[in-house]
């Protein structure tokens, strides 16, 4: 009986003996990846929090004690600088306009392209392509396309309304250059990159998921093409739609580029943004202690804001196999 015993215990030492050779090649293996993690995201995180506590210009040496200013910096964003609200506010209607218009055209856009229509490779490859330009190419052909003297956009409006109307032609805004239309603009060039990228790929992987079964069933209760629509997809991408509205969110509070290259923040703060608030601050004035205030200012806001969407999420967001 006690042979008996030792040789059954040996495989189960055995297994175990296999799960900590595992477990060790698993942490080898991920050791570089931890270290770059703590090296260049979690340290610098850490390092920007404390610069929030002192004022420290680039370039000079960093005083623990002299340049200790305890909770002031806060204090100035919120009381003293005269770009902090503005461009806050900026970024909220950006981002409020934004976020449907990519999320609902990017679903739009994958359901016209989950309907195997001929080409449909061809005509994927062309939507998604625009997300494929770098940020300031896109810019620089948006600046041409929307110029008010000689850009296509204006040009074709003019020629088109010239016909229509027969004696004269709607002469288009200066884009860029009109506190009105700037902002506008801006959301127009995020919209040409958005709607064909990643959240089109991401819904149509939901959509393709979805049990073509529920889609025959609702057909034979005698649901139309907009109750299929509201009853079936809608409930099984809610998922997709609450992941793909988080990421957009989050990627329109930090929209940076497209302000710093066609506008410059103008014209009078129209397209003042808050990441191109904080990059100035930061990286022009080199105040490093209030610019890592001002990134922390965000991470907050971003970090209220996702988690009341994730509350709000438990209202509409289903899950399969989900008890509800």
């Amino acid at each position: 009986m006690r042979e008996q015993a030792v040789m059954a215990a040996q495989p189960a030492r055995a297994k175990a003996s296999f799960r900590r050779e595992e477990t060790l090649w698993a942490y080898i293996f991920l050791s570089l990846w931890i270290v770059g993690l703590v090296a260049f995201v979690i340290g610098p995180m850490l390092f920007s929090l404390l610069l929030s506590f002192f004022t420290y210009t680039l370039g000079r040496d960093f005083d623990l004690t002299g340049s200790f200013v305890g909770l002031d910096n806060w204090r100035r964003a919120f009381t003293k600088d005269d770009y902090f609200w503005p461009s806050l506010w900026v970024t909220i209607r950006y981002t409020v306009f934004l976020v449907p218009l990519s999320v609902f055209g990017a679903l739009l856009t994958a359901m016209l392209l989950n309907q195997g229509l001929r080409f449909t490779t061809f005509y994927r490859t062309v939507f998604f392509m625009p997300h494929l330009a770098p940020a300031v190419a896109a810019v620089y052909i948006w600046l041409w396309l929307l110029n008010p003297s000689y850009g296509l956009i204006n040009e074709g409006l003019f020629q088109v309304t010239y016909r229509l109307n027969g004696t004269t032609g709607v002469q288009g805004p200066n884009w860029f250059g009109d506190p009105t239309w700037a902002l506008p603009a801006l959301m127009a060039i995020a919209l040409w990159g958005a709607i064909g990228g990643n959240m089109m790929v991401i819904f149509l992987a939901g959509l393709q998921g979805i049990p073509q079964e529920l889609y025959e069933v609702a057909a034979i209760d005698g649901a139309n093409s907009w109750q299929r629509f509201r009853a079936v997809t809608i409930p099984m991408i809610s998922p997709t739609l609450f992941f793909n509205s988080i990421l957009a969110c989050i990627g329109a509070f930090q929209t940076f580029e497209i302000a710093f290259i066609g506008t410059q923040g103008g014209p009078a703060y129209a397209t003042w943004l808050y990441g191109l608030h904080v990059y100035r601050t930061t990286f022009e004035h080199f105040e490093m202690g209030y610019g890592s205030t001002l990134a922390w200012i965000l991470f907050i806001i971003l970090s209220v804001f996702t988690y009341l969407q994730f509350q709000a999420s438990r209202n509409w967001v289903f899950y399969a196999g989900e008890a509800r």
